[in-house]
């Protein structure tokens, strides 16, 4: 799935753009085993919490690395992704610039040679707006958000901070960087010199060797898409996209290894973004690419939205695929897009469109995003669901003016209000329509309905995109972090932390091919046997844990929990027959 991204010239303000269109794609290809060692990887704690901070942000938007420390955002989360460093268009490496991109979605060369480097580095903070209240001064090696980033740390040791290169629009190099051994070797050092090692290039007198040393503690590879052309357009890609991206990520867990052992054996990561439509994952490894990395949060989001200007309505991130989704399904298949659908691809595998499967499901989490996607001119019938629509719902400011596209703090009073808000059982998702405009996006249901499922697949936990796009609250942010901190009735509950012993050293060794056969998951539904001795019957109530076989009374009638989960208030027992049955 594409995501929203912008990119912005320097002291201008930045206008976040369109995510363009749900994963759809082809292509096929094999790739001889790496060379590099893979590194052997603790499992998830189920708890694992990452989250994207955007360079832009800081301008229209105001998110500064401060607010992170004033909301409690950044304690609360392990990873934080810095979005999004770009590939030069012509020697394929990482780079830095003062150039903006277009934010023409038909421009094929809208990323070429685009950056912020002024926003990386330049920009000078005033103590107003500094992490720990002491403003920037001329003479400061860098300024920008990576000074701040350094601060943060400062403040929160434990937060772990990853470069994510590429997304929506900077993802056209990737199939070229990646698509020979030495381009790879190049790419890779060269970001490996620029982000670990912190070798900046000067830029209005701001960088230089060493500069930005000890802020990243490794690399997001955010490659939209390999050996698809669903991606921006303009992308490049290929066949051999596919067998190259596992051995670029191989190339960047060799590099990042190294790095690490050269510098008191410290612990580098490397996670991806990766796609949730079946066409898309079909042109990854699945069962090659877990070896190398520590987490694959995959983007389950953007499936339908205002890209379908006249619909039908439809959910952007259903858990499950609903009997009546007016969709078309997904060539040459016929499953439709659902978050279900991706981790069973990704973990056991879809044979339908030629996926193995074989990822880890503990180093695979569910994607949230903090904005939504609606349309206007719908009608009334069924609240809006599966209705034809006349256009994308209107953009606001904040998030662009992109049609069809709003942050969750900009549809406050809309997306929070129950009269305006709706539960689908049968895909978990949960809409907002009033006056004929439809949002599609999360809220605290729907989040703990992913949380529950990611706790019975044994799942590594969340990540969520975008943070500017919350409110003061962090309302869905603290959604995310107490569902996933929950325990789940009938599967195993997370701690809240991700482990912090850092891997053995990898072998000298070659490693022998991964195996093609998933990992045992826990059951996706929890037994039914019922107590030997029946509990006794009492009054529903909200927010209360119930375990599967539990009885509650509601309106005279008495009801059997058939589906552990904690009780929230519209869920009393005759609204959810999936998780209550008659006695």
């Amino acid at each position: 799935m594409s995501r929203m991204r912008s990119a912005a010239a320097a002291a201008t303000v930045a206008a976040t753009a369109l995510i363009a269109v749900a994963g759809v794609s082809v292509a096929t290809a094999q790739t001889q085993a790496p060379d590099a060692q893979p590194q052997t990887l603790a499992a998830s704690s189920g708890g694992v919490k990452t989250a994207y901070f955007t360079q832009w942000g800081i301008y229209q938007n105001a998110f500064y690395p401060k607010n992170l420390i004033t909301t409690g955002v950044a304690s609360k989360l392990d990873f934080l992704n810095y979005a999004f460093a770009n590939i030069h268009p012509t020697s394929h490496t990482c780079f830095m610039a003062n150039q903006a991109a277009s934010q023409d979605e038909s421009n094929p060369n809208a990323g070429d040679g685009a950056g912020d480097a002024f926003a990386d580095y330049g920009k000078s903070y005033g103590a107003d707006i500094s992490v720990d209240g002491v403003g920037d001064v001329w003479n400061q090696p860098i300024q920008g958000n990576f000074n701040q980033l350094k601060k943060l740390k400062a403040k929160q040791p434990n937060l772990k901070i990853l470069i994510s290169i590429g997304g929506w629009t900077y993802s056209k190099y990737f199939s070229d960087a990646a698509s020979t051994d030495a381009k790879r070797k190049a790419f890779v050092t060269s970001c490996v010199n620029m982000f670990i090692k912190g070798d900046l290039p000067v830029v209005d007198g701001f960088g230089g060797p060493g500069s930005a040393a000890g802020i990243f503690d490794g690399v997001d590879i955010d490659w939209e898409y390999p050996g698809s052309p669903g991606g921006h357009t303009g992308n490049h890609w290929s066949a051999a996209d596919k067998g190259n991206f596992t051995l670029l990520l191989a190339e960047f867990r060799r590099q990042l290894d190294a790095f690490g052992a050269a510098n008191g054996g410290k612990k580098m990561w490397l996670t991806a973004a990766t796609p949730a439509g079946q066409d898309k994952i079909k042109t990854i490894e699945t069962d090659k690419i877990g070896q190398y990395l520590d987490y694959n949060n995959v983007m389950t989001y953007d499936m339908h939205g205002g890209f379908e200007p006249t619909g039908p309505t439809n959910f952007q991130d259903p858990l499950y695929q609903a009997p009546g989704d007016p969709s078309n399904p997904i060539p040459p298949g016929t499953k439709k897009y659902s978050v279900d659908g991706a981790i069973t691809a990704w973990t056991t595998g879809d044979s339908a469109y030629g996926i193995p499967g074989g990822f880890p499901a503990n180093k695979l989490t569910i994607g949230y995003p903090f904005y939504y996607r609606g349309w206007k001119g719908v009608p009334a019938t069924a609240n809006g669901k599966y209705q034809t629509a006349t256009q994308p719902a209107d953009g606001h400011a904040l998030s662009g003016n992109v049609p069809g596209v709003s942050f969750y703090k900009e549809l406050t009073g809309f997306v929070d209000n129950p009269s305006s808000t709706f539960f689908d059982d049968a895909s978990k998702s949960s809409w907002f329509y009033s006056n004929g405009t439809f949002w599609t996006g999360d809220n605290a249901r729907s989040i703990k309905e992913k949380a529950d499922y990611g706790h019975c697949k044994g799942l590594a936990g969340a990540m969520m995109y975008s943070l500017e796009a919350l409110d003061p609250a962090v309302t869905l942010f603290n959604n995310v972090v107490n569902s996933v901190n929950a325990d789940t009735p009938g599967c195993s509950g997370p701690p809240t932390t991700p482990p912090t012993t850092p891997p053995t050293t990898p072998p000298t060794t070659p490693p022998t091919t991964p195996p093609t056969t998933p990992p045992t998951t826990p059951p996706t539904t929890p037994p039914t046997t019922p107590p030997t001795t029946p509990p006794t019957a009492t009054p529903w109530a909200p927010n209360t844990a119930y375990a599967t076989g539990s009885l509650v009374s509601y309106n005279g009638i008495t009801y059997r929990c058939i589906q552990g989960h904690t009780s929230l208030t519209g869920w009393e027992p005759p609204n959810v027959p999936a998780l209550w049955g008659r006695v």
